[in-house]
Formats: C-alpha cells, structure tokens, sequence
C-alpha cells in the first residue's frame, strides 16, 4: 500500500453510534446511521474509508490487517513477496470476510439493522480493493466501489458479475494503466455495468478518509465519496 492509505491522521469516531464486536473469530467495525431502521442497506467496508453510515448506510468492517495472517502489504514489501505467499494471503482473508464475518453479520443484524433482500454494497479502499473485487462474483453482492485498488490483477476482473465504479489515481504504480485497461475490456465484453474515473493531483491512498491539509486532496476525497454513494445506491 502507499504511504497515505495507513500514515494520514484518522479522523475521530462516534462512540454513539460505533463499536467493535466480535463476531465468530473475526473482529467487525460497526457503524450505524443516526436514523437507523430495517430498510438500512448493508454495506461492507474494506479497509478505512469514508463514514458511510452518514449515507445511511449500516457500515460492517471486517478486519483484514491483523487476526488473519500478515498485514497487507505495502509498498516496502509487495516486491519481496512471492505469488505463493499473495496466494495463501490472499485465501485467508477472503474466507475471513466471505466465509466468516459476513455470515456472521447476517445472522446477528440480518433484518434487524439493515434488510437483506437490499443485498450487499461493497467498498474496498487500497488493498481492500481486491477483495471487493473478488466479492463482486458472488451472488449476494448487489454493487461494489473501488478506490485506488493495490495489487490487482486480471484474474481479479473474470469474475465479476456485479455492477462496479473505480476511482483511480493518475499514473498509479500500484494499479497499472495496463492492467486497469484490460479489466475494464473484461468488464465490457461481459456487459457488466461499470464506471471510472481518473483522479489527477492526487497521491494513491487519497480518498482513504484522514486529516488532508492539501485542499485539493480533500476535495478529491469528497468526490470520490459523492461518486461511491451515487452509484452504488443505484442497485439493490
């Protein structure tokens, strides 16, 4: 990951309305609207982001960075880990979150917090990106966001049958060009509903929700947001 997905000042949390629970052997963020009620639409969080919940969202997140094997990595040591290591990384946090915490979620709040019938909104921010891909093939998942993804590959985009919009960043290492451009052709040919948007003058790990002093971050940030809620409000 890059320096401003994890080194930017978060900003504070509401202990009215947030909590960490335990569910099954994964620890859970949860965020509740203010105005919460069963017609609440669930939407799972991948790593910090933007308070969802604001929207009107019931907003779960899974952690992915410390009860299920090594931290993501980041920009340190993505060179040095092998496609093996990413591969077993990458089975134990998606049974962590598919397997585990969203069952979970769905037996504790199902219908009480938020309606299931609404389905599954997923937003995955940096390396939570991949996964919100990779839940985007599953059947219970009505739309998923991606913003300045890391680590993703094509095999990430084959599966995806869902409706998806990405924010990127403008010449990004960590998302390639080329691999971006090849998804999207994935996406097309498979009709599956998609947007994106290419953010400039902004570094990866911009629209992660912190404490910006550069105002241009800040209004990125802000419009990224806008960009998720729009979209992904459109499909349930």
């Amino acid at each position: 990951m890059g320096d401003h997905c994890t080194n930017n000042p978060p900003l504070g949390w509401s202990k009215h309305n947030d909590e960490i629970v335990k569910l099954g052997d994964t620890e859970v963020y949860i965020s509740k609207p203010a105005d919460t009620d069963v017609g609440t639409r669930l939407l799972v969080l991948l790593t910090n982001g933007r308070p969802f919940a604001k929207a009107g969202y019931f907003v779960v997140m899974p952690d992915l960075l410390v009860n299920h094997g090594d931290p993501a990595p980041n920009t340190v040591n993505v060179a040095t880990t092998t496609e093996e290591e990413f591969s077993l990384l990458d089975q134990i946090k998606m049974r962590a979150v598919e397997g585990n915490a969203l069952k979970a979620v769905k037996e504790q709040y199902g219908d009480k917090e938020y309606r299931t019938s609404h389905g599954i909104h997923v937003v995955g921010y940096c390396f939570g990106g991949k996964y919100a891909l990779r839940l985007a093939a599953t059947d219970e998942v009505s739309a998923v966001a991606v913003a300045h993804g890391t680590m993703i590959s094509r095999e990430d985009f084959v599966g995806v049958k869902n409706p998806v919009t990405f924010a990127c960043v403008e010449n990004d290492p960590l998302f390639p060009d080329e691999i971006r451009e090849e998804g999207l052709k994935l996406l097309q040919e498979r009709n599956i509903e998609h947007e994106l948007k290419v953010y400039k003058g902004v570094p990866h790990g911009f629209a992660v929700y912190g404490s910006y002093p550069d105002h241009h971050i800040k209004l990125s940030q802000e419009k990224v947001f806008d960009q998720f809620v729009e979209f992904i409000s459109n499909y349930v």
